[in-house]
């Protein structure tokens, strides 16, 4: 009866690895390819891609195994990563930081500990195989549809003819710097570039500006053809005939940037502005944000 209650105990704690360690795997496989793998080198992009995406996948994984096999050393460090992520991490939601990472460690620590699964092979097993197959069944399809992306490599001013209207967007540079800016930096940028957008002002020059939210819909591109996009302010949603992707002449596959500032305001709050995703969804964010992957590509008319 005794053996019976830890056999249980311990596949309750395999399946609790094996739930978490596959919601990270397959949030971590979906992020790394959304806001990741923009660099220039395949051994960044992995690294990248293990170290910052996958790295609590791999860490409920490998504690598990350790536990599995030494019960002592792998409670303890159960112990240890969870005190290190409340230090660590100690300004993230509760939701993520403790439901997600903190209580399950401890909580792991004294199944595995008290527990014992038998057979012992096929929790090796369960542990190892579910999150890897999550994983490869997302990252496949999403890495050969980022090797696809159109790049031709001018980062200068482009000319972008969209659904109803055309634009100039600005060149790499102040006008388009790869790095986080607010709401209220980016349109003060935009007043002072000069007519070429290379170079910021002494004096307002007024002459360029963030586009709007119906601009940079009907703006977005796939494979070098307008996506086809339509704004409706009313139901505030985007419609496209083709789902937009990071390529050039709007976007830097390599660069971190995945959200362009727009000049609209959030009709829900004044604290918030709509930008747009390189896939081109719109979502509302708060004008102080300045995140490094959000930015903003300035526009103005062609004469």
């Amino acid at each position: 009866m005794e053996k019976n209650k830890k056999v249980i105990i311990g596949w309750i704690g395999v399946s609790i690895t094996v739930i978490l360690s596959s919601v990270w795997a397959y949030w971590g496989a979906f992020e790394n390819f959304h806001e990741g793998w923009y660099a220039t080198s395949i051994g960044d992009n992995l690294c990248m891609f293990l170290l910052q995406y996958m790295v609590f996948a791999i860490i409920f994984v490998l504690l598990a195994l350790v536990i599995l096999r030494w019960k002592r050393m792998g409670f303890l460090l159960h112990l240890i990563f969870g005190g290190f992520c409340i230090y660590f991490f100690s300004g993230a939601s509760f939701n993520v930081l403790g439901l997600l990472i903190i209580i399950p460690f401890a909580v792991l620590g004294l199944l595995y500990y008290f527990g014992e699964p038998e057979p012992k092979k096929w929790a090796y097993r369960l542990i190892i195989i579910v999150p890897l197959v999550i994983t490869l069944a997302i990252s496949i399809p999403q890495g050969i549809k980022v090797s696809q992306r159109i790049n031709d490599n001018d980062f200068g001013m482009r000319i972008v003819e969209g659904n109803g209207v055309t634009l100039a967007w600005a060149p790499r540079g102040p006008g388009w710097p790869d790095k986080g800016t607010s709401w209220k930096e980016a349109q003060d940028i935009c007043k002072y570039l000069s007519e070429d957008g290379t170079t910021t002002m002494k004096e307002e020059q007024n002459i360029w500006r963030l586009p709007t939210v119906d601009e940079a819909v009907r703006s977005m591109m796939l494979h070098d053809e307008n996506a086809g996009g339509v704004w409706y302010p009313e139901e505030e949603k985007d419609v496209y005939d083709r789902t937009p992707d990071k390529e050039t002449p709007l976007w830097d596959v390599h660069s971190k940037v995945i959200y362009y500032w727009t000049s609209d305001t959030s009709v829900k709050d004044e604290q918030q502005a709509y930008i747009i995703v390189y896939h081109g969804g719109i979502f509302d964010k708060r004008k102080i944000d300045r995140q490094d992957y959000m930015s903003f590509r300035a526009v103005k008319e062609i004469n």
